[in-house]
């Protein structure tokens, strides 16, 4: 019967332990919704900073390791001759050439960004095939002097269907420019940008021709498709050796490195965003900390009333962690949530050109959570320690 009863004893003591740590996270209603909505907001600016630390970096996660960036060694913006591509295409383990050209220019006022590049249209899509068409789409593309591919994310936001017009003013190459809708490419994955526009780039070159030769047959950079990625190294340092001395050097690097290195100009912008993240969970640890050490000293009589009726050390850690474990899971859960919503909303502000992938990636929930359980653990060591070490008869005399 006393095995039976003792057995009773300890499934009622865990069960009211909950019950107990329900009733103690609310009553201070006020207190406790505060916390909570702090906890929420902080963890929204949590995931809205990182999103935006991962967006900024999607071009370099998107890069494939069998392609290769041929640019101007002194600066991306001096152009390179044309006839390059033969000379490169001519080398071993090199499967295919293309190139591309920034064009720039303005769409409907200079708030609209996204990026304009004059392609090779013969080409550019074999070393893009993450750039989904139809055979038709493709077809069609080639087909037409002025017609443009444009991504579904910007056919989406400016409302744009197959046939139709488009008029850009040009400011690196001046005047208007027509374009007619041919296509507009799916991204095959999520890292994939889909906010671009493409087109030919003998349309610009052409016109080029007549109204300023000396700019003529020059192309922004050339992307070199390889058989194997292990000899990048070796097959970027034969493409330079090729134009050492010449009045155009080349420098050519990885695909994800030539992506690193448009970052690297903002990095101190990155870096400073990743750590105001991290300071965060800082933050939401003081809030959470502030909160259950009010809650312990308010309590110390009550944990004092609990070891006289029998409740042991791992009853009252138990009671205080699941009470902060509580709160800092209901507050992040709650922001969470929020983070879908209003990333949604930010990409839709922001012009597509600046992230082209603007999502919540695995890694930032997976950051997020683990914070939230760390961070209610953290919070309740010390009203722990105090209610532990704190003696019945201290307990009981504690005024507070």
């Amino acid at each position: 019967m006393r095995e039976k009863s003792i057995s009773e004893n300890d499934i009622q003591i865990p069960m009211k332990i909950f019950k107990l740590v329900f009733k103690n996270a609310f009553r201070h209603k006020l207190r406790t919704l505060l916390t909570i909505l702090g906890i929420a907001i902080a963890v929204i600016a949590f995931g809205l900073l990182r999103t935006v630390v991962t967006a900024w970096s999607a071009g370099v996660e998107a890069s494939a390791a069998d392609r290769l960036i041929t640019r101007h060694a002194v600066s991306f913006i001096f152009p390179l001759p044309y006839y390059y591509r033969d000379k490169i295409s001519q080398l071993p383990a090199v499967n295919e050439v293309t190139y591309a050209n920034w064009f720039g220019g303005v769409y409907i006022d200079k708030n609209q960004f996204f990026p304009r590049l004059a392609v090779d249209v013969t080409t550019f899509l074999h070393v893009y095939p993450e750039y989904l068409l139809s055979k038709g789409e493709v077809a069609d593309f080639k087909r037409e002097r002025n017609a443009c591919v444009l991504g579904k994310a910007i056919a989406d936001q400016y409302d744009l269907k197959i046939g139709a017009l488009m008029t850009l003013e040009g400011d690196i190459y001046p005047g208007q420019w027509e374009f007619v809708v041919r296509g507009i490419y799916q991204p095959k994955f999520s890292t994939t940008d889909a906010s671009q526009m493409l087109f030919h780039w003998d349309y610009l070159n052409e016109r080029i021709k007549r109204e300023s030769p000396v700019r003529a047959n020059e192309v922004g950079w050339y992307i070199v498709k390889i058989d194997n990625p292990d000899n990048s190294a070796n097959i970027s340092q034969r493409i330079d050796a090729l134009f050492k001395n010449s009045p155009a050097e080349t420098k050519t690097e990885t695909e994800g490195a030539f992506q690193q290195g448009f970052l690297s100009s903002s990095s101190a912008i990155i870096t400073a965003i990743n750590v105001m993240s991290f300071v965060i969970v800082g933050i939401i640890m003081l809030v959470l900390a502030n909160t259950m050490i009010m809650s312990a000293r308010e309590r110390t009589r009550e944990y004092a009333v609990f070891k006289a009726l029998g409740f042991s050390a791992g009853h009252l850690t138990g009671l205080i962690l699941g009470e902060s474990l509580f709160i800092s899971m209901l507050g992040g859960g709650f922001g969470l949530a929020m983070v879908f919503p209003l990333v949604k909303g930010f990409e839709q502000a922001v012009p597509k050109g600046f992230f082209p992938v603007f999502q919540v990636e695995p890694i930032t929930l997976i950051l997020a959570v683990s914070a939230v359980i760390l961070i209610g653990v953290a919070a309740a060591v010390f009203p722990i320690q105090r209610a532990l070490t704190t003696k019945i008869v201290e307990g009981f005399r504690f005024v507070g």
